[in-house]
Parts: structure tokens; C-alpha cells; sequence
């Protein structure tokens, strides 16, 4: 049977006290929220590609600490340090020249990666592999990603599975969607910024002859993917973040863009992946409507509904 998970993009908010966490509890901000959820995406170790030669990877003993926050049924989704996802170093202006990263798919940094999560092995959900939209002058095409992509993917070792979110709308077509389905890799699809509706892509993903579209046996009959089809990935960001900050002033404890119409649309999606047997993480982040959690109890309530 397929399962959901849904949780939040980051848990370290002071401002949901009240709504997932007791101020006056001696628990952990993490502990008292694995009491609600089940799981959680990790963002702040893929910040790791500096303007130093210096690569910050995390700390081992951060690792342990979040293994010993949350009980053993509990799974983290991880986002890949971006030295590892990034071609070039982000520019502050677009008139310089582009900085190659000489990290960009290196197999032996990101073992090293693992090394220093090694705690939280039997907890990942999925380690997702971000890339950023990718430009000409960074890639010449899809082609070249999935070329470059299979290198790596074919050379590491991964002790859980591994997801990719591509942020190049033109290079979600059945080129990538049976890339990740040769590769057993999971897909992780964005709402948000300037990409296309994910109920769009995910319809897309679907008709394109992966594992989670397989010919139907009989007429009538939903396709199903083998028992060990990787689960989907789906983060709901919404399509302006600084706006979003603007507006909520650092204070994510109240809607501020309800998107109702569209949840229950999500909704109606997850349930198809669902019926297919499919495995489904739903990590909502504070930018999505202006607080995760009130936005996950309205997502439960539409599911409770179906």
C-alpha cells in the first residue's frame, strides 16, 4: 500500500509557536514537531558553494543530534549541498564572467557528503539533487544534463533514494522522464517560481512512459509501476518568495495567499499517485500560502474529505 508524507520545508521557526511548538517545553523545536509530522525536508545543508575554495558540508555531530530528535518511523528529505548541483558559482550580477565549480557531480564529494549523515541513515526519505534553471552558457541541452547526470548517478553509492528537481521546464519532456525511470532515480517536482503547474508536469510525467505510466493490461484499468518504483517528490513553494517575505515579515503563523482551488487540484493528484501505488512526500514551505503547518492542516482536511 502507497503512503503519504507531508511535512514542512524546515521546522526552525520561531514564529510557530502556538501552532506546532510549546515555547515552554525543554523539547526540541525538531522533537516536538517529529510528535506532529512525519516527515521533513532539510534545506540548510545545500547551501555549501561559497566565493572561498572552502566547501561547507555538515557537521557529523548535527547529523546524530537530528537521528536522536526523531523516532525510528520518522524520514527526512535531504536537498544535496548545491557544490555538488551547481555548474557555476552564482553570479551577484549578470554582466561578470561565469565561475565554473569544480565540484559540479563529484562522486567523491558527495560520498564525503554521506560520510557526515551517515547518523541519519534508515531516516532518509529521499536525498534530492536541486538544479538550478540552466542557461546556454551553463548546459547546451537537455542532451548534455542527462549525459553529464548519468555519470554520476551510474558511479555513486546512495543508501537511500535519490531524486532529481529540474528547474528547466523545456527539459521535462520523455527524454528526462525515462532518464529517471532507467536510472530507478525519484522525481521531485516544484510548485512555485516560474515553473509550470506541477499537476501539468506530474500529468506530463505520467503520459511519458515511466514506470508510473506503464501500457495499461486491461481496459480501464489504472497503470501501475513495479513494487519498487521510487517514491515522488512534490515541494509547494508558490510563485513569489520575496513578496511572500515582504509581507509576512518573518512572522510564518498565518494565510496570506490562500490557494485553495489549486490544493484541492493537488490533492485530487495525490490520490491518483496513491491509487498507482505510488509513494508521495509533500513537503509545504511557509511561502507557499504564509504558514506550512495551517496550510498542511488544510491539506489533511481535503484529504480526510476525499
Amino acid at each position: 500500500m502507497a503512503a503519504l508524507r507531508i511535512g514542512t520545508s524546515s521546522w526552525k521557526f520561531d514564529s510557530w509557536a502556538g501552532i506546532v511548538y510549546d515555547p515552554q517545553s525543554p523539547r526540541s523545536y525538531l522533537e516536538q514537531y517529529a510528535q506532529r509530522y512525519d516527515t521533513v525536508e532539510i534545506d540548510q545543508w545545500f547551501w555549501s558553494l561559497f566565493d572561498s575554495p572552502q566547501v561547507r558540508l555538515p557537521e557529523a555531530a548535527t547529523a546524530a543530534e537530528y537521528a536522536r530528535a526523531v523516532p525510528e518511523s520518522f524520514r527526512f528529505t535531504i536537498k544535496v549541498p548545491n557544490s555538488i548541483t551547481l555548474t557555476h558559482h552564482y553570479q551577484r550580477g549578470k554582466a561578470g564572467p561565469l565561475r565554473p565549480n569544480p565540484h559540479f557531480l563529484s562522486v567523491e564529494l558527495f560520498g564525503e557528503f554521506l560520510e557526515r549523515i551517515q547518523a541519519l541513515e534508515g531516516r532518509i526519505g529521499a536525498l534530492i539533487l536541486q538544479f538550478e534553471y540552466l542557461n546556454r552558457q551553463k548546459m547546451s541541452g537537455v542532451r548534455e544534463f542527462l549525459e553529464r547526470l548519468e555519470l554520476f548517478v551510474s558511479t555513486v553509492p546512495c543508501p537511500a533514494p535519490l531524486a532529481v528537481e529540474c528547474r528547466n521546464p523545456n527539459y521535462l519532456g520523455s527524454e528526462y522522464f525515462r532518464f529517471l525511470d532507467r536510472h530507478g532515480l525519484a522525481p521531485c517536482f516544484l510548485q512555485g517560481y516560474y515553473m509550470p503547474d506541477v499537476r501539468r508536469i506530474v500529468e506530463l510525467w505520467e503520459a511519458e512512459g515511466t514506470a508510473a505510466a506503464a501500457p495499461r493490461e486491461a481496459a480501464g484499468e489504472p497503470p501501475q509501476p513495479p513494487a519498487e518504483a521510487p517514491p515522488v517528490i512534490l515541494r509547494l513553494h508558490g510563485p513569489d518568495r520575496e513578496r511572500m517575505e515582504r509581507t509576512a515579515g518573518k512572522h510564518w503563523d498565518r494565510i496570506l495567499v490562500p490557494r485553495d482551488e489549486e490544493i484541492a487540484g493537488i490533492v485530487e493528484m495525490i490520490g491518483r499517485l496513491l491509487a498507482r501505488r505510488i509513494d508521495v512526500y509533500l513537503n509545504v514551505n511557509n511561502h507557499y500560502e504564509g504558514s506550512a503547518p495551517l496550510t498542511i492542516g488544510k491539506i489533511r482536511q481535503a484529504l480526510n474529505s476525499r
